[in-house]
């Protein structure tokens, strides 16, 4: 996960990078009306869809962290990490309406093609977005690397992406300002709705997995074995189970050990293996089941069945 903080410190951060995104959505909100107001251009238009689902998705994605940084409760023993994908869906709703909305209109143009207006403007206004979007960019990728958050991430791959979004509007703006090209304008736009539903289509993917509570990748349970198998006086290691809920991850396993061991040995031997697992996943909840066996079975020793 790269350099770490402490919780309180994580949590701080998290917070205040899901608060400059929503400032920076509404910034180019503002100033991206503007420039769709003088151009008439539906590539602008595009960028301008994309802007107002920003703000929509960051002030969601504000809500979900901050729930999902609410420690567990009495209702919730398990925490409230799945507001972060409930949260993924109704982004996802609110991403493929307007792309299809978008999509919709840039067909229209395509028969009707009209010229862009004030072409110069407009790029100017795209070069402003990008240099803001890349400083956000910028900021989530110091809050990543000291967090982890899964919530951040997946914000901040929706904002690098909007920097090729609005670099595809430069494009489309330049060929039909300086070189008369109309049809470039909803070419360009119907292409940024075609990536905006691919984006919602990713986001509905990892919602729906983290909702179905669908197992961790296969490298990571396999790293999981091999962490627990790697302290000498286990025999044995079956029965893992993985989820994950926004941040938080669970996993649960069993431990064969020596059954002549004490119960304070046995128990002192899933300690460090715990320490051993949260060590690779320090935002894991773990829990270990303790299995006796004969230590001179043929059978026993590395079994690995997960």
């Amino acid at each position: 996960m790269g350099e770490t903080v402490p919780p309180y410190d994580s949590a701080r951060m998290m917070r205040q990078v899901t608060y400059a995104a929503v400032s920076v959505a509404l910034i180019l909100v503002v100033i991206k009306l503007g420039a769709y107001w003088v151009t008439g251009s539906v590539a602008m238009l595009s960028t301008l869809i994309d802007s107002v689902l920003d703000v929509a998705a960051s002030f969601i994605n504000l809500l979900a962290v901050r729930t999902a940084l609410t420690p567990a409760d009495r209702e919730h023993r398990f925490g409230h990490g799945k507001a972060e994908p409930l949260a993924g869906l109704g982004q996802a709703a609110f991403i493929t309406g307007s792309a299809l909305f978008l999509a919709v209109e840039s067909i229209r143009l395509l028969w009707a093609p009209q010229p862009v207006a004030n072409g110069a403007l407009g790029i100017g206004v795209m070069g402003a977005s990008i240099l803001l979007t890349l400083a956000l960019v910028y900021y989530q990728r110091i809050v990543i690397r000291k967090t982890g958050s899964l919530a951040i991430s997946a914000d901040s791959l929706h904002y690098t992406g909007d920097v090729f979004v609005n670099l595809g509007v430069i494009v489309a703006l330049g060929l039909s300002t300086f070189w008369g090209w109309s049809l470039a304008d909803p070419l360009f736009a119907l292409v940024i709705a075609a990536y905006i539903l691919r984006n919602a289509w990713q986001i509905i993917f990892h919602s729906l997995n983290q909702l179905m509570d669908r197992e961790l990748p296969e490298e990571e349970r396999a790293q999981i074995a091999q962490l627990a198998l790697s302290h000498p006086e286990v025999l044995d290691f079956h029965d893992l189970r993985t989820r994950a809920a926004g941040q938080d991850v669970f996993i649960q396993f069993h431990l064969g050990v020596d059954g002549r061991l004490s119960l304070q040995r046995a128990h002192q031997i899933g300690k460090e293996v715990e320490a051993k697992v949260l060590n690779s996943f320090p935002q894991a909840e773990i829990i270990i089941h303790h299995d006796p066996m004969d230590k001179n079975e043929e059978d026993s020793g590395g079994r690995i069945n997960f």
